[in-house]
Parts: structure tokens; C-alpha cells; sequence
């Protein structure tokens, strides 16, 4: 539409004053209606009339344009006739010409900005659309997330379950950015063919410091060999703002066949998709080699129905600072969980008293059947970014 006024304006239509004579004499004293321009002769001077229908003013961006009429030239009966054809009035509708190229213009602007998208202000987060890059030769992800209100607790920081879901979608969104993202959640294509899926054996994490409501925090995560059929990736959570580490977390991972449900070696088919993205590096974490302890209703202080696996007195008083996992088996959705909790070297009916914490977990089945096996560690809390938690912090400049 923008380039037919366009060429409209450049190209007018004119007719030729040869045919329009010839039609005149044609028509002769008759009546004819074309288009809505009735023209007829008068019986006492001979002089054309027209009659236009008329028109609503022209519009460019939503204002109204009034022009002025261009008055013809009378004859010596006092009847005005067209003006002369000129070089003047045979210029380019400039009006449709301006609206075309405003419209253009306007166009690619919104274009522009939404490719060239800059935040604002340095507080603002630097990946809008959450879409993450790779950085560091094509081998580590990279990926900034905005703690919501929605996901913090009492005291105004981070709850683990928020910064382990920036892992998981993390390593979800590396490989979907090498390409290595098939039909499956996190398999290969090749891991798709032959009906392969990885699973978590064990994981380590350690928090520094919680972020608190409104920080940017920036994800890296990559992956490197364990062993001759396991994968280790490891993550590296930190203040996008100051560089300041506040998490480190490591995992091994297996494949496991989905039809069968058992462990599998690692094809050379799969091999060749993932060994080009390992890299050299140590753990995040180092590797906690203690052994975790199977855990039974003798050991335990706590016992409980479902996921709560860690007492309520250290939960008010104390945050988590480090966790690992030992993942034996699966359990189905409508599967029944209990879970086991034995308190380290404490008293446990003085637990607000202790400074650090750690606990042996163990999640199981009705049956005795073991899920996971794990060992917390807990310190108290400080609010160490601004005062009372009550007290709302300043804006920074």
C-alpha cells in the first residue's frame, strides 16, 4: 500500500486534452454519469459544468490537512472554468508522499529497536528474553536471571529451590543453544534413536551466599568427561553487578535406556555429538568423599511423610550453605515417600542454639526401598545485606 502512494505521488495520471475534446463533442447534449461526476450542458451558454461528489479532507498521521482551492478562471459570462495545465499543478501529491516515507521510517525504527534491544538502566537485566550465549570458545553457557518477589522467603533472599531451578534450566538451555537438543528433555538426537536419557547419579552444591529480591544473578555452566560413561557438569553462580561467587555446583550424570529403565554405556554415536562441548577443567566443587550413611528408623531422630526432610527448628533459625546427593533409584508419581532425618553431633531438642549443622538425610520408598541418600549442612542466618529484615534498602544510584 506504502509503495502504491508512493508511485502515485511520483506518477500522476493525466489524460490527453485531444481525447477529452473528442469525447466532449461526442457526447453532445447528453446526460452521462461516470463515476459519480454528472456532467450537461447549459441551454444558455454552451459552457461544461461539473458536479464533484464530495470528499472528507485528507488525513496524514491522524491530523486533518485543509487545502485551499485553486480558483479557475472566469469567462466573460461569469462562469468559471478549470485553470490552465501548468508545470505547478502537474507536481507529485507531496502530502501522500510525506505519509508513504513517514510510515516507512516509523516501520523500520520499531524494527531496529527490537534488534538492537540495550537495557535502560544497569540494574535492568542484560538478557531480556532470557535466551542466554556462549562465551569462552563455544564451551561454557552463560545466562542472567532477575530474583522476583515470588521467589524469596521470609528474609528477603533466595530459596534453594529458586537457584536450583536456574540450574536446571540452565543446562536445559546450553543444549538447546549447541544444537544438541532433541526430541527428548536433554537427550542428543542420537540419544533419541536408541531411546537413551541422561539421569543425575550424584550432585553437590554450595551456596555462599544467598541473592537477595531485585539482585541479577549470572549462570555459567559446562561440561566435562567423568569416567569412560559419565558426563560432569558443573555451574558457577554469581552477582552479575560485582562478580561476587555466590553458588558452586557439580553433578555426574548417566545414561539410562527409557523402555528398560536400566544404566547404558555411552554410544560412540553420542559420543562424537558431546565430546566436542567437554572441557578441561577441574570441579566446581570438590568432590566430598565422605561416605553417606544408609540411614534407618533406629538412626533417625526425625521421621516423616513426604519431601520434609529437614527439622523445623533449624529451619527458622539456619539456611542451607551446602547439600549432596545421592540419587540410587526412581520413584513414580503416585509413589508414597518417607523421609529421614539424623541430626550430627547436637542436641536435638536445643538445635536454635548450634551454630553450624549438618544432618544425614534419606528418602525412601513405603517398602524400605532407597531413593536418595543425602548430607546437609546448615549455618545460622545473618542478614547480611541491609540490617533488620524488616528494613528496606536504599536505592542504589
Amino acid at each position: 500500500m506504502v509503495a502504491t502512494a508512493a508511485t502515485s505521488a511520483f506518477f500522476p495520471v493525466t489524460s490527453s486534452p485531444d481525447s477529452s475534446d473528442l469525447k466532449n463533442k461526442k457526447l453532445g447534449s447528453r446526460s452521462t454519469n461516470l463515476g459519480g461526476i454528472k456532467r450537461k450542458t447549459s441551454a444558455s451558454t454552451g459552457s461544461l459544468q461539473v458536479k464533484a461528489n464530495a470528499q472528507a479532507p485528507p488525513k496524514i498521521n491522524g491530523t486533518t490537512v485543509v487545502t485551499t482551492p485553486v480558483e479557475g478562471f472566469k469567462n466573460d459570462d461569469g462562469v468559471s472554468s478549470p485553470p490552465p495545465r501548468t508545470f505547478i499543478n502537474q507536481l507529485p501529491d507531496w502530502s501522500m508522499l510525506l505519509a508513504a516515507i513517514t510510515t516507512i521510517f516509523l516501520a523500520a525504527e520499531k524494527q531496529w529497536m527490537m534488534l538492537d534491544w540495550k537495557p535502560r538502566r544497569p540494574d535492568m537485566l542484560i538478557d531480556p528474553f532470557g535466551i542466554g550465549r556462549i562465551v569462552q570458545d563455544g564451551l561454557v553457557f552463560r545466562q542472567n536471571f532477575s530474583i522476583r518477589s515470588y521467589e524469596i522467603g521470609a528474609d528477603r533472599t533466595a530459596s534453594i529451590e529458586t537457584l536450583m531451578n536456574h540450574l536446571q534450566e540452565t543446562a536445559i538451555n546450553h543444549c538447546r543453544s549447541a544444537g544438541l537438543l532433541g526430541d527428548g528433555f536433554g537427550a542428543t538426537p542420537e540419544m533419541c534413536k536408541k531411546n537413551l536419557i541422561w539421569v543425575v547419579t550424584r550432585m553437590q552444591v554450595v551456596v555462599d551466599r544467598y541473592p537477595t529480591w531485585g539482585d541479577v544473578v549470572q549462570v555459567d555452566t559446562w561440561v566435562s568427561a567423568s569416567g569412560k560413561n559419565g558426563m560432569r557438569r558443573d555451574w558457577l553462580v554469581s552477582n552479575s553487578k560485582t562478580g561476587e561467587i555466590l553458588t558452586r555446583a557439580s553433578s555426574v550424570w548417566v545414561m539410562m535406556n527409557k523402555l528398560t529403565r536400566r544404566l547404558s554405556k555411552i554410544p560412540e554415536q553420542v559420543r562424537g555429538e558431546i565430546e566436542p562441548y567437554f572441557m578441561n577443567s577441574d570441579p566446581a566443587v570438590a568432590e566430598d568423599s565422605r561416605k553417606l550413611v544408609k540411614l534407618d528408623d533406629s538412626m533417625a531422630e526425625y521421621v516423616c511423610k513426604g519431601l520434609t526432610s529437614a527439622p523445623l527448628p533449624i529451619l527458622e533459625t539456619n539456611e542451607l550453605s551446602a547439600m549432596t546427593l545421592e540419587y540410587r533409584r526412581e520413584c513414580g508419581r503416585d509413589s508414597v515417600l518417607q523421609s529421614l532425618t539424623a541430626v550430627s553431633d547436637s542436641d536435638v531438642e536445643n538445635l536454635a542454639n548450634f551454630g553450624a549443622i549438618e544432618c544425614q538425610h534419606l528418602l525412601r520408598l513405603e517398602d524400605g526401598a532407597e531413593i536418595v541418600r543425602g548430607r546437609t549442612q546448615w549455618r545460622p542466618k545473618f542478614a547480611k545485606s541491609f540490617g533488620n529484615v524488616g528494613q528496606i534498602p536504599a536505592e542504589s544510584a
